[in-house]
């Protein structure tokens, strides 16, 4: 098993770790709107959009969810990347 713990830009100078993300989704639904405002209200919204618009939404496994500018496909690709690297 290998150690997945690679740091993943996810736009302007922003990087989470790619071992704690659950998901990488778009923000169109109504189900993915509902949890970006569950997350705000809890205060576990972290928007590392900068102010631009949001397309890609990450859930991490600590409960807190990540915006981002970049598209889910773009996060999804340096996620396989990082982790192809290190196998």
């Amino acid at each position: 098993m290998t150690d997945n713990s690679a740091l993943v830009s996810v736009g302007f100078g922003n990087i989470v770790s790619g071992a704690r993300i659950i998901a990488v989704v778009t923000p169109d639904s109504a189900p993915v709107k509902r949890l970006i405002q569950d997350a705000r209200d809890r205060r576990l919204l972290i928007d590392a959009s900068c102010g631009r618009k949001t397309r890609a939404v990450l859930v991490m496994d600590s409960g807190h969810v990540v915006l981002s500018a970049l598209q889910s496909e773009t996060i999804a690709r340096r996620l396989n990347t990082e982790w192809s690297m290190e196998g």
